[in-house]
């Protein structure tokens, strides 16, 4: 039993090491920490996407916070009033996320409310002929007829695809492994856009694309006819919606009333 825990123990403190992408005079810094710096500073960029040199650049970015904020805290920015004040605002922010949220969640909205709002909206649901799509963006002709014949070769395409889009591509979607997200016709560039609907899903052209940017390799991850979305693909967002407009409505009503009871005066200079 105890070896059997002991294990177990040992299995959790990998995992736990496997988040430690760094250390920094005895701080981890973790995979949450990298997320989170992403998301803020980076959005939509995935760090498994990125080339050891992206990585790299990314982590250095983290050390050099934590090294910053040991400084900060040595100049007992901790015990300022300017802190003290922001820290303050930090605080009653928080306290109304909070609050807003839990409020929220109690808004119900019924299926058939859902529905309905779905049948009468119907105009709304409508979706374009549109396209799910990876490219390898270069600048010259040859260079994208020697990856398009790599990739010819290759046993798992997408897997290649994404690989090349990392460390040849160009264009600003290298870091994603050139993931373009879903497009209509008229977002893209005429060229790309008619290399693209030609193909058919898992398929990549199989000769280089122009445009102005430069010569292009695409892959087809997805292709969606036009005509209305169905149902239950915008349910939830059509109950999201319902929700935070129900939600609105009782927040007027809570202000009149709270204003009612109130005690304040506007000082500022009007015009």
């Amino acid at each position: 039993m105890y070896r059997v825990l002991f294990i177990n123990l040992l299995l959790t403190l990998a995992v736990f090491a496997s988040e430690i992408v760094a250390t920094v005079n005895g701080k981890d810094i973790t995979q949450s920490d990298v997320d989170r710096y992403l998301v803020k500073s980076m959005p939509g960029a995935k760090f498994s996407f990125m080339n050891n040199a992206q990585k790299d650049k990314v982590i250095d970015k983290l050390i050099e916070r934590e090294l910053y904020l040991e400084v900060a805290k040595k100049e007992g920015i901790e015990g300022s009033s300017a802190f003290a004040r922001e820290l303050k605002k930090v605080k009653e922010n928080l306290i109304l996320d909070i609050w807003m949220k839990n409020r929220l969640k109690d808004i119900k909205v019924s299926s058939s409310e859902i529905y309905n709002y779905y049948r009468k909206n119907n105009s709304k649901f409508h979706q374009s002929e549109s396209a799910s799509a990876r490219h390898i963006l270069v600048s010259t002709e040859r260079e994208a007829r020697e990856i398009i014949n790599e990739l010819k070769f290759s046993s798992n395409l997408k897997e290649k695809f994404i690989q090349l889009a990392k460390t040849r591509s160009t264009g600003p979607s290298a870091t994603n492994g050139g993931d373009l997200g879903w497009f209509s016709r008229d977002q893209m560039v005429p060229e790309f856009s008619e290399a693209t609907f030609k193909l058919s899903k898992g398929e990549i052209t199989k000769v280089p694309v122009q445009t102005h940017f430069g010569y292009h390799i695409i892959y087809l991850t997805d292709k969606r006819a036009a005509g209305t979305i169905e149902f239950s693909k915008v349910k939830e967002k059509i109950a999201s919606a319902l929700k935070i407009k129900k939600f609105n409505k009782e927040l007027k009503k809570l202000s009149k009333k709270l204003k009612n009871s109130a005690d304040f005066s506007v000082k500022y200079q009007k015009n």
